[in-house]
């Protein structure tokens, strides 16, 4: 599940590491954020980066910072201070309206103080990418538009966990009341089968089930119709069901080889395998619901779990345990290049932590956004590598690290 309304790529791809034993191996240590002060001139790239893009992100995210009260703690970690403490570089930030690409460095470098993030005392973690995909629909059942995006049912309950306990921050369930008593929902499986029944409407119909089925992965999409209108399908919800990455299935059954697995592999078996194919996604159980916007401007994203439209290779998703939304990060990695047959290329950019996921875990874990095209589904769809990660804090904020 992800809270805000995109899962990420990423969860096809973990699967390359081998079940350990239970017994035989010691536990891992649990997550924990460390952050160590650092340098905008230790940021590799930095020097020429352009950074206006980000900068009208970070804007976009201070709207929302903004209207916070002062003491309220950001989000994440205590690192990262409270509201009041964000109040100036936002407001500076609001300022600004169309900086040359040296301007919009200087402002946070004027303002912030960059923290390597590391968990517990590893600085390397794991990157990925989503993206927004366009599928072909109708507004009625017919022909070849067969498989239903549905709207979120009457009675879907979701729940904040942290609300409850705050060492559940960060964890949400899903499930509906029956007899006073929460309970799972129906699985991918059973809803498929026509459980939902009149709890929940179709948005749209579309013509191809496998692309219905990443969709849910991504979380949000676009759906365009015959007479050329195209709408915006946004996250609206989750079944409360842990999402099985149909990769790892694929992979252990010999069907993938391990070193080839990717969105688009998946994609390539699916469509192969027609007869095969509902098994195995109905091995997942988590299934999305939608609900439908206008697509006011095609170059912008869905909103994010900030209620900021995301902007692509500008926003990141983040483990909200760790992380605050809103926050300005570098990440020094790698990414797949344009061509599939190419190799890797450096990815040294700043971004803006904008949106979370179920399978975006750990303190140096994040989730490139990198819009709604065919590059961006090419280039999000191989993106698993490895980098670091540094958080840009508020000086005075940035100040109380050790």
């Amino acid at each position: 599940m992800r809270a805000s309304k995109t899962l990420g790529v990423a969860i096809l791809l973990l699967v390359a590491a081998c079940k350990p034993l239970t017994g035989l191996l010691p536990e891992k240590p649990a997550d924990e954020l460390a952050l160590k002060r650092s340098t905008f001139a230790a940021l590799e790239g930095w020097a020429g980066a352009d950074v206006r893009t980000v900068l009208a992100a970070f804007a976009g995210s201070c709207k929302r910072i903004t209207a916070r009260a002062d003491g309220d703690a950001l989000g994440g970690a205590a690192a990262y201070g409270s509201v009041r403490e964000w109040r100036e570089p936002c407001a500076a930030a609001l300022q600004l309206k169309t900086p040359s690409s040296d301007a919009a460095r200087q402002f946070f470098e004027t303002w912030f103080v960059p923290a390597q993030a590391f968990n517990r005392s590893e600085p390397v973690g794991l990157f990925t990418g989503y993206y927004e995909p366009e599928l072909a629909g109708s507004r009625k059942p017919g022909g070849r538009f067969t498989t239903p995006l549905y709207a979120r049912p009457s009675d879907l309950v979701s729940v904040d966990l942290g609300s409850f306990r705050p060492t559940l921050k960060g964890e949400r369930i899903a499930g509906r009341v029956d007899g006073g008593k929460l309970v799972p929902y129906e699985t991918r499986a059973a809803i498929e089968g026509g459980a939902l029944k009149d709890r929940s409407a179709p948005i749209a119909y579309v013509d191809d089930a496998a692309a219905a089925f990443f969709l849910h992965v991504q979380g949000s999409g676009r759906v365009r119709f015959a007479d050329g209108s195209v709408v915006r399908v946004a996250y609206d919800g989750q079944n409360g069901h842990p999402y099985t990455a149909v990769g790892r299935v694929l992979v252990d059954r010999g069907e993938i080889a391990r070193e080839a697995l990717s969105m688009q592999t998946i994609r390539a078996w699916l469509q192969a395998n027609p007869k095969k194919a509902p098994g195995l996604m109905n091995e997942n159980a988590s299934f999305v619901f939608f609900k439908e916007q206008a697509l006011d401007d095609p170059s912008m994203g869905a909103e994010g779990a900030q209620g900021v439209p995301l902007t692509s290779e500008a926003s990141l998703a983040v483990d909200l345990r760790f992380h605050a939304l809103g926050a300005p990060m570098w990440i020094d990695g790698m990414a797949p290049a344009d061509d599939a047959k190419a190799p890797d290329v450096a990815f040294k950019r700043l971004v803006v932590a904008q949106d979370t996921g179920g399978a975006i875990r750990g303190p140096v874990r994040g989730d490139v956004y990198w819009g709604a095209s065919a590059r961006a589904e090419s280039v999000a769809g191989r993106m698993a590598h490895k980098g670091q990660l540094y958080v840009l804090l508020p000086k005075a904020v940035a100040a109380r690290l050790n």
